[in-house]
């Protein structure tokens, strides 16, 4: 990274003005151990350096923002009212940074406290935080939060994210508009606060999670180039979940303010991207193994990688005398009785599939009788993130399951399941990792989920915990854990036995199978999950998205950007610097003084509009064009892709107009002129191998159509499922680019069309043709107009622009080359629109009448 903190972060804090590269007070280092955080030395004094100058040094500054601040706060015990803060140690923010390097890379935090701070202690909290964490505190009103967090994002975010619809009122929450302004209200907030303490030239911003989706357009309208990624923790639903959202667009666009998406699985980044192109009509393609979606003129990158865990504070805990005592007892709890333990972490929410996996246990127990006082499935349940009747709901199944469970097949002295609903320590839950036989997580659907990745580090142990286990030196280790498909870590894992948490059965034998697995087995497919999970940790994941994100980044200070939209539609556009809109006063005022013109215009998406239906010329369009060819000085030429008939039909009332019609292939230069070919007259035998592929294709899209030309065969997919239309697209092209290899033809791709043309045919001969007759007449262009919207255009704008040094323009002529929409392309200007166009040739055609007149 290149990225510079440009001012003392205590001086802002304090109002004093920045000073570059002066720091008076030093941060501590708070990992005193790899991994182990510890808490802060009350001595504040060795924090203090004498020598400002000496701590001058500058690093790379990241700013990470979240709804919560990797800080735990308590009230002082003295009656003071004063606050104690100090890290949590299990907050993935945390770890993140630890694996960023605190020497390489500068880390602020912008989120909320767990507590509510008064509004008198506010600035007093924000100063201490900001001095001795560099954590920027985000308050919110209680009653914004609630309605924010708890509301919106708890339920109606989260139950949907998580596949859940709000089918009735009590299954999830219905949309509620007065929620979502909260919502939004409080992303405004958080923006707020990073504009305090941001550098936006040189500043990274991380946002982090569903909580946050709406905070990049109020960056991005604050400082057109931030750098800015978001990463979502939790799933990306499918289409067809997310497209009942009121509000699906708004957070569409919100997300693609940034600049790299992240997502766990290429699962959730596929539902996205799906979802932008239905929506949106956004397209993506891949590029050198990076996905690009290309978004006004921007390409935001997307980013696949599964988060990891923090492997120094796990091994650390693992080293700690607490985990050992826990662990013996652990052993002597179960092992030494002869029972095997199976083991399951979740929260008590409904998405965790708690109930399901006792159910199955039940079924084991049913179907099994073997395991009847041997096996005992441990329950730790964490308490719910959110509230309200599900939560109520989960527990009363959950205790009600256990007590049928242990009633049916319990004996004096053995419980087959065990429920622990009581918070318990992190070296606590590792001990348990460290006995258990067998991890179970049968969660329906879960954005990443951890808890696989922790018990198999905990299952590697030490040799201090071989000890206690009374494990030989150099045995090898094992673990066995049985996985829902349905949760982010589950593509990485792929030694486990991953199953349908819904399908009991199938969960029971799964749990049979690890069971009764060969212990090499269970050995190979430890092995196999602890090289990928020890060298994919949280460190891993955060640099590679760093790198991402500034590799993303790296245009942003050559590109001219502008910010269009109003409200949460706002969106930048970045365009090459020597791109710009084409100016009414500007083409106007060259018009007038030039008296030799070329003038080229594509017809659909530049005179006609795309969506429009009838797609034939209005009589306002051919009273322009003809207007323009009255003109002594002009010449004026339509290039289309339509058949030569077709243009010739719409255009009969245009004596002068020149037509060239199939890109080009076929030309007249007058109404009553004959049609000329730009190219050698080809035989179109190949029309018969092409035609039954297309034909094939056609039968199987439903909504595609196929327009067979003189020279050229066109399928088109406009009407088509767009997923669906652009698979079948590329596999049509290289259908036909294989049955084609020996003909003269060549097969391109178009917007929502596959077409096979005779090869070297291009709109840009069309150009070529036009700037040699007039040279031929003695009539070297002064004024050159041309205007295209899609791909084909560009041939002519590469001829247009290209010949500007050559004879067939007049010295010092007037070039305008024109794109339709902002958007990067080979031509110098752009309108927004054809209604655009539409004004700009009408204002160039009274031109002409004033000059006919005169």
């Amino acid at each position: 990274m290149v990225s510079r903190s440009y001012s003392n972060l205590l001086e802002l804090a304090s109002g004093e003005s920045p000073a570059f590269g002066r720091m008076t007070r030093r941060i501590p280092r708070i990992m005193t151990v790899a991994g182990i955080i510890s808490d802060l030395d009350d001595d504040q004094s060795a924090s203090v350096c004498s020598d400002p100058s000496s701590s001058s040094v500058q690093k790379d500054r990241i700013i990470i923002v979240a709804n919560q601040l990797p800080i735990r706060a308590q009230r002082k015990s003295d009656g003071s009212k004063s606050w104690i803060f100090t890290w949590d140690e299990n907050s993935l923010l945390l770890q993140l940074k630890d694996g960023l390097g605190d020497d390489e890379i500068e880390v602020i935090y912008v989120g909320c406290l767990r507590e509510e701070i008064h509004p008198s202690e506010q600035d007093e909290v924000s100063q201490i935080l900001l001095e001795t964490f560099k954590c920027v505190p985000t308050f919110i009103p209680p009653d914004l939060f609630s309605r924010y967090y708890h509301g919106f994002c708890k339920q109606q975010l989260w139950p949907l994210f998580h596949y859940m619809l709000p089918l009735s009122p009590d299954l999830g929450g219905r949309f509620n508009r007065s929620l979502w302004q909260a919502y939004v209200s409080a992303n405004k907030i958080f923006a707020d606060r990073i504009m305090e303490v941001i550098n936006p030239e040189d500043d990274f911003v991380w946002v982090h999670d569903y909580h946050l989706m709406v905070l990049p357009t109020f960056l991005r309208k604050r400082f057109n180039r931030v750098k800015l990624g978001f990463f979502l923790h939790s799933p990306f639903p499918s289409s067809e979940i997310y497209k009942t959202l009121p509000i699906r667009e708004e957070l569409l666009r919100a997300l693609l303010n940034s600049d790299l998406i992240g997502f766990h699985t290429f699962d959730y980044a596929r539902h996205f991207l799906s979802c932008c192109s239905r929506m949106l009509g956004l397209t993506y393609e891949s590029r050198r193994g990076y996905i690009g979606l290309d978004y006004c003129g921007r390409t935001v990158g997307i980013k696949i990688l599964p988060v990891g865990i923090h492997m120094g504070q796990l091994q650390s805990v693992l080293r700690l005398p607490e985990t050992e005592t826990k662990v013996a007892e652990l052993i002597k709890q179960f092992g030494d009785q002869g029972r095997i333990m199976l083991l399951g972490v979740d929260d008590m929410d409904i998405f965790k599939g708690i109930s399901l996996k006792l159910l199955a246990m039940e079924q084991l127990l049913e179907q099994h009788p073997e395991w009847r006082g041997k096996v005992v499935l441990v329950q730790i349940a964490n308490p719910a993130r959110g509230r309200g009747k599900d939560v109520k709901e989960v527990q009363a199944e959950t205790y009600s399951t256990v007590k049928r469970i242990n009633e049916t097949f319990g004996r004096p002295g053995y419980d087959p399941v065990v429920l622990i609903d009581a918070p318990l320590k992190f070296y606590e839950k590792v001990a348990y990792y460290v006995v258990a036989e067998c991890c179970l997580v049968t969660a329906v659907r879960d954005g990443m989920n951890l808890i696989p990745y922790e018990y198999i580090i905990s299952r590697q142990g030490n040799e201090l915990l071989d000890k206690v286990l009374r494990l030989e030196p150099c045995t090898l280790k094992k673990s066995m854990l049985v996985i829902s498909e349905f949760i982010g870590c589950s593509p990485s894992l792929s030694g486990a036995i991953r199953v349908n948490p819904w399908n009991i059965d199938a969960v029971a034998d799964a749990m049979d199978c690890a069971l009764e697995m060969a212990e090499p087995e269970k050995q190979l497919r430890h092995d196999k999950h602890y090289k990928y999970v020890s060298s994919h940790d949280v460190g891993y994941w955060a640099r590679s998205f760093l790198q991402d994100l500034e590799r993303t980044c790296r245009d942003h200070a050559r590109r001219r950007c502008w910010g269009i939209g109003f409200g949460l539609s706002f969106r930048v556009v970045a365009l090459d610097p020597n791109f710009r809109k084409l100016s009414m006063e500007h083409i106007v005022s060259a018009y007038k003084r030039t008296t030799t013109r070329a003038i080229l215009l594509d017809y659909d998406g530049t005179l006609m509009p795309q969506a429009s239906i009838d797609k034939s010329p209005s009589p306002k369009s051919i009273d322009i064009l003809n207007s323009l060819c009255r003109d002594k000085n002009n010449m004026v030429f339509l290039v289309s892709a339509r058949s030569r008939n077709t243009l010739a039909e719409w255009f009969s009332q245009c004596e002068k107009l020149g037509l060239a019609a199939e890109h080009g292939y076929f030309l007249r230069l007058t109404r009553d002129a004959e049609w000329e070919t730009c190219a050698p007259v080809t035989d179109t035998a190949w029309k018969q191998i092409a035609e039954p592929v297309m034909q094939l294709y056609m039968e199987t899209t439903d909504g595609s159509t196929i327009e067979d030309k003189e020279t050229a065969v066109v399928w088109c997919y406009e009407d088509a499922d767009p997923d669906f239309g652009s698979c079948q697209a590329k596999e049509l092209l290289d259908h036909l680019e294989s049955v084609l290899a020996n003909e003269p033809v060549t097969v391109k791709s178009g917007q929502n069309t596959v077409e096979v043309k005779p090869q070297g045919v291009s709109k840009g001969l069309v150009a070529k043709r036009l700037l040699a007759t007039m040279q031929e007449k003695g009539m070297s262009p002064d004024f050159v107009l041309c205007i295209g919207d899609d791909r084909s255009d560009e041939d002519m704008f590469e001829v247009i622009t290209s010949s500007v040094a050559g004879p067939s323009i007049a010295p010092r002529a007037e070039v305008f080359a024109c794109t339709v929409g902002r958007k990067p392309s080979k031509a110098k200007y752009y309108l927004d629109d054809t209604a655009e166009i539409v004004r700009l040739m009408q204002g160039l055609a009274s031109v002409s009448e004033q000059t006919v007149t005169v």
